[in-house]
């Protein structure tokens, strides 16, 4: 199977107006592939657009919108899905969460991948694409102070296991991955949410921090994008990352 040559090479991004969606596409953009880059915040794309010139092509929308996956797919052709938007879990114990922000995640998350990740089969996309699954290390051991968000990332992943294999049985020769990056302080959610859990342990800040060791970057984020994306780097259908690399998951 052919690797995904980024020179020249469509990439969608969802999620691309900030933290690890923005990285992303930066890095895609400088390893040479022109990024269709999808948000709602219009304002936050076009400064993206600015900074990345040409090469960055901005679509303001909502990534649950009908019709919007198959759409994209159509109109830019892309070798390299990265369906990375999601909503912003509200941290809270599962007492203090209602159903609707319990359910944020399963709304966006998992809904956005199920659509993509169908468009792109039913498309289908060229052999030799490649479609990255944005879970979450959540997924592995649970999240108990951002109500669905652990369920729905685990969903995500199990998504992209059920769209690689159906790929795999008509021989369509698109692969799909799950990357699942470890909880961090240094994006603006990351931060909060390691504020949350400090709280909701007893211990301060710093000390949480210290237990969680190295924080992941956005750019590291984007970096083990481009490296799962490239068939010769990517033999499993799912990577844990961390402050040290690349984890395969069978």
């Amino acid at each position: 199977m052919p690797s995904v040559n980024l020179p020249g090479r469509t990439a969608v991004v969802t999620g691309a107006s900030r933290g690890f969606g923005r990285a992303i596409a930066a890095g895609l953009v400088a390893a040479g592939a022109h990024v269709v880059g999808v948000a709602r915040d219009g304002d936050a794309l076009a400064e993206l657009q600015h900074e990345l010139g040409t090469s960055f092509t901005p679509v303001v929308a909502d990534v649950t919108d009908d019709g919007l996956a198959a759409g994209l797919i159509v109109e830019h052709r892309p070798q390299l899905l990265v369906l990375n938007a999601g909503a912003e879990p509200h941290p809270a114990t599962i007492q203090d969460q209602t159903w609707a922000t319990f359910s944020a995640n399963w709304n966006v998350d998992v809904r956005h991948v199920f659509e993509f990740a169908r468009a792109a089969l039913l498309a289908p996309l060229e052999a030799g694409s490649a479609v990255v699954c944005m879970s979450s290390g959540a997924a592995r051991q649970g999240s108990p102070m951002s109500g669905g968000y652990a369920g729905a990332k685990a969903t995500v992943q199990f998504i992209s296991a059920y769209a690689g294999a159906e790929s795999e049985r008509r021989a369509l020769g698109i692969r799909f991955v799950a990357l699942l990056p470890k909880l961090t302080s240094a994006t603006a959610l990351g931060s909060t949410f390691v504020d949350s859990y400090a709280d909701y342990d007893h211990v301060d800040r710093d000390t949480f921090r210290e237990r969680l060791g190295e924080p992941i970057t956005a750019e590291q984020v984007a970096d083990a994008v481009i490296r799962v994306a490239d068939h010769g780097n990517s033999v499993a259908p799912a990577y844990l990352l961390t402050s040290d690399g690349l984890a395969a998951i069978g």
